[in-house]
């Protein structure tokens, strides 16, 4: 059950160089260097040069496909707006994610599914280590690493857990939960982060600020509060479906008989209702049917990715009438 209501688990290192302005302030030469020499250390190093790392300049990927790369997690949208400065090293597992000259120069992210937060700070403090061995970072003994914004000063670590919470919005408890949360400096977002809103009652929590405490601390933190989330929602589900099973079970055929029968169908609409077939998987009522395709369903439903199987000039219209098509085929 642990990593189907905590869906991913996510380390983001926050580092600059010294002696160079921040991204928002510099030229395209000036970035260009810093993107060369970042995959200079990383083809050099007998460890990464292993791992398949690819370089990708987002000049030279369409919008599109760059927002389809935000909806699928291994960019974010922060780095789209320096686009003819910015690029990307992705692993070939693609569970490693090096953006440069993104809001800092370098923000090194690392992903895993469920709740892997050690794992992924692990890895994410080898690639930076091996990164800070070779480059001169901007550093300060009473700050921290110094970064863009004064939030990451300190480590520049945001750990993140990606919660799948149907049964806790089902029985309206949930905007009193993340509520508290909020007020302890744990941040609450939307599928895509900060500024998004929930789909699909998917929520993403993080640590808000990074000075003056450990790394580890940091991820402990947000490892209990998952586990406190993960725990509250397994037993509220137990609940409904022990004391309102019909009310549960009509949800999820509900769900179920518009998603196979609908014509037309937008994002929102669709991310909610296979948050139903989702649920209805893991309580055991939808037993023929793979969690993994529905994440896989989730991802490809988003408007980005319809829009690219139509590709240009096609209306709203159209794309809620194709994606309503592809839902029927494959639920």
């Amino acid at each position: 059950m642990n990593s189907d209501i905590i869906v991913s688990s996510r380390i983001r290192l926050a580092r600059n160089l010294r002696g160079n302005k921040f991204s928002s302030k510099i030229s395209q030469e000036e970035a260009y260097k810093i993107i060369d020499e970042v995959k200079a250390v990383i083809e050099k190093n007998d460890t990464t040069s292993k791992l398949g790392f690819e370089l990708n300049y987002l000049k030279d990927i369409p919008d599109i496909e760059q927002n389809i790369l935000i909806e699928q997690h291994i960019i974010s949208p922060q780095l789209t707006k320096n686009k003819n400065e910015s690029a990307f090293m992705i692993s070939e597992d693609k569970s490693i994610i090096i953006m440069i000259n993104e809001e800092d120069h370098l923000r090194i992210q690392v992903l895993n599914s469920g709740l892997r937060l050690e794992d992924s700070l692990k890895t994410a403090n080898m690639i930076d280590d091996i990164l800070e061995g070779n480059l001169d970072y901007a550093f300060d003994k009473d700050l921290g690493y110094i970064t863009s914004c004064p939030t990451n000063l300190g480590t520049g670590l945001r750990a993140s857990t990606m919660l799948h919470l149907p049964a806790l919005s089902m029985t309206n408890q949930l905007e009193k939960i993340l509520l508290a949360i909020s007020q302890i400096g744990v941040a609450v977002r939307g599928v895509y982060g900060e500024g998004t809103k929930s789909m699909g009652n998917l929520y993403q929590i993080s640590n808000q600020g990074t000075l003056g405490a450990q790394e580890e601390t940091l991820v402990e933190r947000i490892k209990q509060i998952s586990i406190q989330l993960l725990e509250k929602e397994n037993s509220t589900r137990q609940l409904l479906m022990s004391n309102n099973r019909v009310y549960v079970e009509n949800e999820i055929y509900r769900a179920y008989g518009i998603l196979k029968n609908a014509r037309i169908i937008d994002a929102q609409e669709a991310m909610k209702l296979l948050s139903f077939i989702k649920l209805g998987i893991e309580v055991g009522i939808l037993e023929n049917m793979d969690n993994k395709n529905i994440d896989s369903l989730m991802t490809k439903v988003q408007e980005n990715n319809i829009q690219m199987m139509l590709e240009e000039g096609f209306t709203k219209k159209e794309r809620d009438f194709k994606r309503a098509e592809i839902l029927r085929e494959e639920i």
